[in-house]
């Protein structure tokens, strides 16, 4: 009878572990699968709608409408000159500034550079591939394909592919492509900054597409070294899909090496990176 016993209470802790060790890949792609959806009753809000109304005379809706548009003109300007171009930046040097064939071209610059020549281009592609590792089962790979052109204009394409290798429930996979038309906001010829709008996909049991944004900076301190930081940001069916990197990079002519630390949050799930890699512009 004691055998018994504790063959049961063995067999009950065995699958209750194996619950518990179910894939972090498939943890995050069932979070992402799961729609939540808020259905909130609007009848109470509404109610009373009609006892709050008060009478307003003319005068008072004049000037009204008078602040709206103030309040919306100077709303426009803010949001212009904060995602494009102040007036005093139209008066320095780097509103016209040339991309760069590739950085440390010419001694100190990156790259932008404020007068045109031989080392600058009108177009400029890096493609670059990336290993990614959290632990010997959890690893990933980026490639990635940054596009500039018409000086403050660019595209990125970016592929994620991640691998997760589990005792119990075999291998796990998930894959997260972001496309995103790029605006290169601050252009200097030691420091570069951007942000964007476009969209992700996660593949697998998701199956579906989200709108993305990002920012990123790049500072050139030394030669031939570079330090830079990028966040893309989406929503995959209400979960949080980001992606925030800060690596070192090493330039020699048209190669770059990079390594640093990435974190990636997908749904539920957080993963801390080691991340290291090589990219070519031409």
């Amino acid at each position: 009878m004691k055998k018994i016993t504790l063959i049961l209470v063995l067999l009950s802790f065995g699958i209750t572990n194996s619950g518990y060790s179910q894939g972090k890949l498939d943890i995050a792609e069932k979070s992402l699968s799961k729609r939540e959806s808020n259905n909130t009753s609007r009848n109470d809000s509404r109610s009373g709608s009609d006892d709050n109304y008060e009478s307003t005379d003319w005068g008072d809706m004049f000037i009204v409408a008078e602040l709206g548009l103030f309040a919306a003109e100077a709303f426009l300007y803010a949001t212009y000159f904060t995602a494009i171009e102040t007036p005093m930046e139209a008066e320095h040097r780097a509103t016209g500034a040339r991309i760069t064939k590739y950085p440390y071209l010419n001694s100190k610059i990156g790259n932008y550079a404020y007068d045109s020549g031989e080392n600058t281009t009108q177009f400029r592609a890096t493609i670059s591939n990336r290993y990614i590792i959290e632990n010997q089962k959890l690893y990933g790979n980026h490639l990635n394909a940054d596009l500039r052109f018409l000086e403050r204009i660019g595209f990125e394409a970016d592929y994620l592919q991640l691998w997760e290798d589990n005792t119990n429930f075999g291998a796990n996979t998930l894959a997260i492509f972001t496309a995103m038309a790029k605006y290169h906001r601050v252009r200097t010829e030691k420091f570069n900054a951007w942000w964007g709008v476009g969209t992700t996909y996660v593949g697998g049991e998701v199956d579906e597409f989200g709108f993305a944004y990002g920012v990123g900076a790049e500072l050139f301190f030394a030669k031939p070294l570079s330090i830079e930081t990028n966040f893309y940001g989406a929503y995959i069916n209400q979960r949080p899909v980001n992606k925030l990197s800060t690596l070192l990079n090493y330039h020699y002519k048209r190669l770059k090496f990079s390594g640093g630390y990435e974190h990636l949050r997908i749904g539920s799930l957080d993963l801390s990176t080691f991340s290291g890699g090589m990219g070519v512009s031409f």
